[in-house]
């Protein structure tokens, strides 16, 4: 129980990858962490595969200083969450604090549009490789990767080493 006492963000918008959002949420509440969601609304949202979750807060309600971690899930959603200006101050916020970002697959998308990634080292699907570099970012076709408090990876296949990186990113940078 390493994240005892850490509070851990999701943002969620429909069609988001079920798994790169519902595996590292329960493995950061395996280690103790405070799991919330938050989507535009506090509504129920239908991943790609048709999993429902629901955010019990919308991003109007979220007081980003009170988190340690955001992390954005893949599929879809990302290319809807990089439109809100709240999900953009948030990471932009997290950025600024270097405090943990986890995105994966194309999740990617909202850095970008959040203008964080000039020179970072990350992953992601390849097929957003190309935005990725033209955003300034260094990729790596690796599972996963960390620039300090910019933890990424490429899809759900990687998730195992995702999690763990994730979870001792926060335990490391809370010290």
């Amino acid at each position: 129980m390493r994240l005892v006492d850490k509070k851990v963000l999701t943002v969620v918008d429909d069609e988001f990858e079920d798994l790169e959002l519902l595996y590292p949420h329960y493995r950061m509440q395996e280690e103790g962490a405070v799991c919330h969601i938050a989507g535009k609304e506090a509504k129920k949202y239908i991943g790609k595969y048709g999993v429902p979750v629901q955010a019990h807060y919308r991003f109007e309600d979220i007081n980003i200083e009170e988190y340690d971690a955001i992390l954005i899930p893949g599929g879809w959603a990302p290319d809807k969450l990089r439109r809100y200006e709240e999900v953009l101050k948030m990471v932009k916020y997290m950025d600024e604090q270097k405090r943990v970002i986890g995105q994966i697959c194309h999740a990617g998308w909202v850095l970008i549009s959040a203008n964080i990634l000039k020179g970072k080292n990350v992953t992601s699907t390849p097929g957003i490789k190309d935005d990725m570099q033209n955003a300034g970012a260094i990729w790596h076709d690796k599972e996963v990767v960390a620039d300090g408090h910019i933890i990424s990876s490429r899809r759900p296949p990687d998730l195992p080493a995702y999690g763990k990186l994730l979870a001792d990113t926060i335990v490391h940078l809370s010290k």
